[in-house]
């Protein structure tokens, strides 16, 4: 259990293309490790969204072991490569889910039963965050390419956090005015938008705040205005300190 004893979840809106040659852990990924309270954090990481893509393991195990981080992970393409998938998630202090398809990812989760068990896991205290799907997949519902280039709605979320959810906020010109037009006409409930560079954290099921690795990037909370618009509030951020 993370050591203040709340359940956390960091929700990263996304890294930006600059994080694709940058060898060094995240920010945002080093604030989860850190909420674990563990000194030397045991992390299990996956890319279900993108098919258990192999290079995006290597990278995460050379990025977290930099950090004094103890990594693992969990893949399902073709077959798990453990045999309890239980057992490993519900021995580590945090869970990183990376990006993809989050539709997929849900899907597959579901089929193999681990919906279930990533409720266990936050329901004892383990961490879990994630990027873009990786972060979605946690809320009711959201914004998604997963069906096709234009954005639709994701509504099959695990739903651990009753409320939407949209990352790239600012960083895809689409994203905004999706995420805005369907929670206006209320096919998505209110929620909370994430630029790049941002990640909104919640201890429980309530906001604690968003956290930012620069300057210049926030998080949004948007909600129906009543009258068949939006009501879009940036919110206050906490930059974090290079590591």
């Amino acid at each position: 259990m993370a050591a203040d004893g709340q359940r956390h979840i960091l929700a990263i809106g996304g890294f930006g293309p600059a994080r694709q040659q940058d060898l060094r852990l995240p920010a945002l990924i080093g604030h989860a490790l850190e909420l674990s309270g563990a000194s030397k954090p045991r992390v299990c990481v996956l890319n279900t969204a993108a098919g258990d893509e192999p290079t995006a393991y290597v990278r995460m195990y050379s990025m977290l072991a930099q950090h004094g981080a103890r990594p693992s992970h969990l893949q399902l393409f073709s077959m798990p490569n453990v045999a309890d998938p239980a057992d490993l998630l519900l021995s580590q202090d945090v869970i990183f889910v990376g990006g993809g398809s989050v539709a997929n990812l849900v899907a597959v989760w579901r089929v193999h039963g681990l919906d279930e068990v990533f409720r266990q896991a936050w329901e004892a205290g383990i961490v879990l965050t994630g990027v873009s799907a990786g972060a979605l997949c946690w809320f009711v519902s959201g914004t998604t390419d997963s069906f096709g280039m234009e954005l639709r709605p994701f509504t099959a979320g695990l739903g651990f956090l009753p409320s939407s959810y949209c990352p790239h906020y600012s960083a895809e010109p689409t994203r905004r005015p999706a995420y805005q037009a369907l929670v206006a006409d209320g096919t998505l409930p209110a929620g909370i938008a994430c630029d790049d560079g941002t990640a909104a954290h919640f201890a429980g099921t309530e906001l604690a705040g968003i956290v930012a690795d620069k300057p210049g990037v926030t998080g949004y909370q948007v909600r129906p205005d009543g009258s068949g618009g939006i009501h879009e509030e940036p919110l206050e951020v906490a930059t974090l300190l290079p590591g």
